[in-house]
This record gives C-alpha cells, sequence and structure tokens, in this order.
C-alpha cells in the first residue's frame, strides 16, 4: 500500500512540474511574442504566439482565444492570409473578437475571395458600426467584385516568372530613354547580408537591375552596385525626371525599437549609384514615410505616412522638391484618394495620369490599383477603377509604364499561399500617337544641349529637352498641325512641320533635325554634277531643297557656297572647274528665292584638302579624327582607300560668314527691336542672333 501511494505523489509531482513547465514556457513564448510585435518583426511574433496557442489547453478557452487573435494580426501584416483566416476564425470561435477585429476578419475573406461570406460578416459589423467607412465600402465591394471580374477589361496580365524567384519581388520600375532598364525590390536569396528578417522571414529586401539588349531580351537580374544596398532592407525605388537620383525607401533594424520606414536618396555616378542618405521630410520621428514617387515635373515627391494629420491608417503625402536637397510645404491629398484604410504606392505615368493602391476604396479585396485624373471642370481628382485583371482579390500595386504606352509591369501576391509579391507585366491596348526626333549635328552626332521648341495650332506650345542619344518623345494629338524648331548654340535652326491624323492604331512619326554648325564647315551631302562639268545633275535637287529650306529658316545668315577637287589635275583646272561648281549651287539657290548678297561662291580647287572629323573616323577605321587629306598623305594608303580620300576632298560645303544680316538699317539701327516683354512668347539666343517665337 505504501509502495502505491508513493508512485501516486511522484506522478502528482511529475504532472504539476510538467504543467508549471509549459505554462513557463507558454509565459516565455508570449513575452518574445510581444517584444517581437512591438518592433514590428511579425514573422517572429506569429510564430511564437503560435507556439503559446499550441501549449495552452483547450479548457483555457479565453487564453486560447487571446492568442488566436495574436496571431491572427501577425499573419495578417505579412500577408499570410489563409493563416490569418485560420487564426480569426479560432479567436471568433472562443468569443475573444471585438466588432473591430470582425472588420478585419471581413476585410481578409474579402482579400481571399471568400465573398458571400464577406458580405455576412460585413453586415454585421455595420450593424454596430453603421458610420464606418471602411465597412461601408468593404460591404460594396463584396457585392461589387463577382460583376468587375465576371465583366473583365481590356487588360492582360502575364506573370514574369524570369524576374521573379521562389521569394518575393516587388515595386518593378522602368528606367531610360527606351524604358530599358528594370529595378525591382527582392527578397530572393542574392540579397545582401545572411540573416532572415524577423518582419517577413526571408532575407532583406535589397533592389535588383535588369537591363534590355537592343533584340528585346532582359539580362539576368543582379543587385544594384554601388554602396546602395545594405544589410538593412531597401526597395520602392523611383527617378527624378533626369534619371540622376535614386528614392528609396529604408527600413533599418533595431532589437529594441519599432520599424521606421525613411525615405532615403541615392545619386548615380557614371553607372553606379551611391550610398543613400536621408531624405528629412519633417522633424516627426514617430512616423513612416515610404513608398517615394516624383512628379513628372519633377516639383514634388509623393510618399505614403502614417503622420499625423491624415485620414487613418497609411495616407499618400506630397513635399515640394526646393532644389538642393530643401522641401517645403508637406500636403495630405485628402479626398478622394485618402480614406481610413491604407493608400499606398504612388506612382505616374508619363502623361500625368496619377496612380496609387488603396484597400480603403470600393475594390475586389486587398490593395486595388487605382487611377486619379484631374477633372477640367473641377480641377479636382476623378477616381477610376481598372477593374480585372489588373486588379483581383490579392493585392495589386506598384505600377511603371514603357514610355508613353499603357502598357509596362506591376505587381501582385495573387494565388500565392504564402503572400509573396510577384511582377507581372500588364497591357491595356490604346492608339498613341507620337513624335519621335532626333537632333544631331550635319555631318556629326547628337546634340545633347539642344532643346526643341513645339508649338501645334491647338494652342500648344511646349519646350522639349533631348535625351543623350539626342532623340525626344513627344505625345501628339490627332488632328492637331505642330512646327517643331530645333536649337543649340553655336548651330544654325531647322523647323519641320508635321500633320498628326487621326489613326486607327498606334504608331510613331519620326523626323530628323540636323543643325549646321555656324563655325565649321557644313557638308552637303548628295551634290552631283557631271563629269568634268559644272553642270548639276537632277539628283542634286534634293539636297539642294534642303539648304533652301535651311537658308529660309535663318534668314538672318550669309554664307560662302565652296566647292573642292581632288589633288588630281593641275591646280588652275581644278581651280577653274570648283568655282564654276560653286557658282552653279548659288545660282540654283538664287533661282529658288535666296538673296544673291546672301551667297558668296568660293572655287578652293585642291587648296583645301579635307580634316577627318569623328564620324567620318568612325566610318573609316584606318582614318583618324583630324587627318588631312592631303595628296602626301593620300599616296602614302592603299589604292582602294586612295580612292576613298579623293572621293571625300571632291566635296561641296558651306559656312556661315554672319549671323546678323538684315538686321540693321544704314545707320546701323535695329530694323525690327524686340517686342515688348509681355508679348514674347519665346527669346532664343544663338550666337549674336535671335529669333523670336510669337504668341
Amino acid at each position: 500500500m505504501k509502495n502505491k501511494t508513493t508512485i501516486f505523489l511522484r506522478v502528482v509531482v511529475m504532472v504539476v512540474m510538467a504543467m508549471t513547465y509549459v505554462a513557463c514556457g507558454v509565459d516565455k513564448n508570449m513575452k518574445r511574442g510581444e517584444k517581437f510585435f512591438a518592433i514590428g518583426e511579425y514573422y517572429d511574433a506569429a510564430n511564437e504566439f503560435k507556439q503559446a496557442y499550441r501549449k495552452t489547453p483547450p479548457k483555457e478557452r479565453d487564453e486560447r482565444g487571446r492568442r488566436a487573435l495574436k496571431m491572427a494580426v501577425c499573419y495578417d501584416r505579412i500577408n499570410q492570409t489563409t493563416a490569418a483566416l485560420a487564426a480569426y476564425r479560432n479567436a471568433i470561435r472562443y468569443k475573444q473578437t471585438s466588432t473591430e477585429d470582425r472588420l478585419a476578419f471581413a476585410r481578409l475573406l474579402l482579400k481571399n475571395g471568400e465573398y458571400k461570406t464577406a458580405v455576412e460578416e460585413f453586415k454585421a459589423v455595420l450593424d454596430s458600426m453603421p458610420d464606418n467607412v471602411l465597412a461601408k465600402n468593404g460591404l460594396k465591394s463584396a457585392q461589387q467584385a463577382p460583376e468587375w471580374k465576371k465583366e473583365g477589361s481590356r487588360y492582360t496580365v502575364k506573370k514574369m516568372d524570369f524576374f521573379n524567384s521562389r521569394r518575393a519581388e516587388y515595386s518593378p520600375m522602368l528606367q531610360g530613354d527606351e524604358s530599358d532598364k528594370l529595378y525591382f525590390t527582392s527578397t530572393r536569396n542574392d540579397a545582401q547580408g545572411d540573416e532572415l528578417s524577423g518582419i517577413t522571414g526571408t532575407k532583406a529586401a535589397d533592389i535588383f537591375f535588369s537591363e534590355k539588349d537592343d533584340k528585346g531580351k532582359w539580362s539576368r537580374p543582379e543587385p544594384v552596385n554601388g554602396g546602395l544596398n545594405t544589410d538593412y532592407e531597401e526597395g520602392a525605388c523611383s527617378f527624378s525626371p533626369d534619371g540622376r537620383e535614386m528614392y528609396l525607401t529604408q527600413c533599418v533594424t533595431d532589437p529594441s525599437y519599432p520599424r521606421y520606414a525613411q525615405i532615403m536618396k541615392s545619386n548615380r555616378s557614371d553607372a553606379a549609384w551611391g550610398k543613400a542618405s536621408e531624405v528629412k521630410i519633417s522633424n516627426d520621428t514617430l512616423s513612416s514615410y515610404a513608398h517615394p514617387a516624383i512628379s513628372p515635373d519633377g516639383q514634388w515627391l509623393y510618399f505614403c505616412s502614417d503622420m499625423p494629420g491624415g485620414k487613418g491608417g497609411l495616407d499618400i503625402w506630397r513635399v515640394r522638391l526646393m532644389g538642393g536637397g530643401a522641401f517645403a510645404g508637406v500636403e495630405n491629398l485628402g479626398d478622394p484618394i485618402n480614406t481610413p484604410g491604407d493608400e499606398m504606392f504612388p506612382a505616374f505615368r508619363p502623361n500625368g495620369d496619377f496612380y496609387f493602391s488603396s484597400n480603403g476604396h470600393v475594390g475586389m479585396g486587398g490593395l486595388d490599383i487605382f487611377i486619379a485624373k484631374i477633372d477640367e471642370r473641377t480641377k479636382r481628382y476623378k477616381l477610376e477603377h481598372p477593374g480585372y485583371p489588373l486588379n483581383s482579390q490579392a493585392d495589386d500595386f506598384g505600377m511603371t509604364f514603357e514610355g508613353p504606352y499603357n502598357r509596362g509591369f506591376f505587381c501582385s501576391n495573387r494565388g500565392d499561399g504564402r503572400g509573396w509579391d510577384h511582377i507581372y507585366s500588364f497591357e491595356n491596348p490604346e492608339i498613341v500617337q507620337t513624335i519621335k526626333g532626333w537632333v544631331y549635328e550635319i555631318d556629326g552626332y547628337e546634340l545633347t544641349a539642344a532643346q526643341v521648341h513645339l508649338v501645334g495650332d491647338d494652342g500648344t506650345n511646349d519646350k522639349l529637352s533631348v535625351r543623350s542619344d539626342g532623340s525626344f518623345t513627344y505625345v501628339a494629338t490627332p488632328g492637331v498641325t505642330y512646327v517643331l524648331l530645333a536649337t543649340c548654340r553655336g548651330f544654325l535652326n531647322h523647323k519641320e512641320e508635321l500633320k498628326v491624323v487621326q489613326a486607327e492604331e498606334s504608331e510613331e512619326y519620326t523626323l530628323q533635325f540636323p543643325l549646321a554648325s555656324i563655325t565649321a564647315p557644313v557638308l552637303i551631302d548628295n551634290i552631283f554634277y557631271d563629269f568634268d562639268k559644272a553642270t548639276l545633275r537632277p539628283e542634286s535637287a534634293t539636297a539642294l531643297d534642303e539648304l533652301v529650306g535651311l537658308l529660309n529658316e535663318n534668314p538672318n545668315v550669309t554664307i560662302e557656297l565652296s566647292a573642292h577637287c581632288d589633288y588630281k589635275g593641275s591646280a588652275e583646272y581644278n581651280k577653274r572647274l570648283s568655282q564654276r561648281r560653286a557658282e552653279s549651287v548659288v545660282n540654283y539657290l538664287i533661282e529658288h528665292g535666296i538673296a544673291a548678297d546672301r551667297l558668296t561662291p568660293k572655287g578652293y580647287g585642291k587648296e583645301k584638302p579635307k580634316t577627318i572629323r569623328k564620324k567620318v573616323a568612325a566610318k573609316y577605321k584606318w582614318l583618324k579624327e583630324g587627318d588631312v587629306l592631303t595628296e602626301e598623305f593620300i599616296k602614302n594608303q592603299d589604292e582602294k582607300n586612295q580612292e576613298i580620300c579623293n572621293q571625300l576632298n571632291r566635296r561641296t560645303e558651306f559656312i556661315v560668314l554672319r549671323t546678323t544680316y538684315g538686321m540693321f538699317d544704314e545707320h546701323g539701327n535695329l530694323k525690327n527691336p524686340p517686342k515688348p516683354k509681355q508679348h514674347v512668347e519665346e527669346t532664343i539666343e544663338d550666337d549674336g542672333y535671335e529669333l523670336i517665337i510669337d504668341d
């Protein structure tokens, strides 16, 4: 009997010890979970709450319910919708949820596409909170979403497996004159650092980069170099209009302090992005600042924040860029953009349309993409929902556009049970008519300092800068006639006129703007004479008519028109022949309306052999820039190259003599003084003379 009693007591002690150990373990799990939750490490917090929940006996219903609720909140924060819904259902079963918790549960049902159940939940919430905006919009969403999905839209989307990994990719951003560079955020294994994030359970996000080649093939994504990426979280980048500044979001790690996202800026040096520095928007250090976007005019920085003064949740704000790193006038975008929910990921289409994502407006679930356009009558934003399949029941956000076209990339976590985002392409066929022009020196390279003045008969009056390759692109309006004038200091102007007709599909008009140098001889290409004569051949008319146009566009210049021969034949004969040829060209110009006193014919024979310029040297690898094609130089070449040199020497050129022709009267006074300032739309100075463009 004594032995049985002893055994019984030992069992009781062991059970008590086990229960004490479990209770102690639960307390540790809960304390760790609360600590992780406080600093925003929701993945680690969820694991701790999950262990505590499993260790809690079923009969302790209240405790199990409270711990299930904490799990649900954490899973919701890291986009693990299925796990969050299961945890919410347990919390509801144990009667540990408030009306606010039931609202969060209903919004998750919406995000999971459980529209019928979501309708019931939203109605139940509205019984207790009839004026709650999120509940009212949620109910409308659950009722409307199935119809949106059924109706569809003109959008087509495709998952871009080439950019995606087994982890998360989000916030794609196209960059470059031809939209041939793609930056995006990823938590893939190639990201910097070795530790896993307590927020997501993956590596800390870095910014990656891919580039498209001439054949349209994208390179393998690689981390951006130059010190931009760190062991912290970097992502959601955008660029200044000139592409020299990158704005991005960074979340630093602190084991005892809540996580606050901050906006950083990196400058590009050559091809590398430097270490990012913080953008100080305000003195508020307890709010998050994230998802930067620069307006197309470069004057505003848009971002999302939970700073005081908003509508609730995360709102979209903007601050004016003052130059030199200064900011002024933080503004909340207010109605109709912001809601009590979250508004995030602002982005712009080049035409000025504003895109953002929200879970507070009526949508399909999760974050939906919305388009905000300025109403010309009210001057306020008017919202559009682009429908399915651009939007889905999941999170959809991060729009970026390929030039003026309604196509590009975005990201979504649709169909991913882990809640990880992936990059998708999108396209909405639109008829977009563009003008693409190229500004370059005649017989030379692109002129990156040039500007193009564009005037349309619909009242359009714009000044366009050219890109690094000398090109520019402009989205045209059908039915409008445009006049485009290219200017560059040190060069004559060039004008083109174009009427844009209504088209049934997208098209691109291509214009060339070859500018003539004021200081260097300008080759008139494709001028042909009869053999051993000065007679112009008919095929010369095209080039000569272009010269007529050039002189008409620049009425204040006078030129010397020169003809040159190769070294063969006597000097006297070549000089007489070249003089007659120069006179033939001048006579053609006079016959076509150019004043004789603006033209000086000059035959140089073989006195001025051609000096090789950079573009010619690029064409003929055996020539160098600065080579002079003298008789001695030519005779040192092989027979084939000798003939090429002789062809280059046989040329017709012009050089500008004056840029003030007809501007002054006989007393030296300016004939047409500038108009009063209020009547001058634009003044373009060009080495001593002006061109006035009137209103």
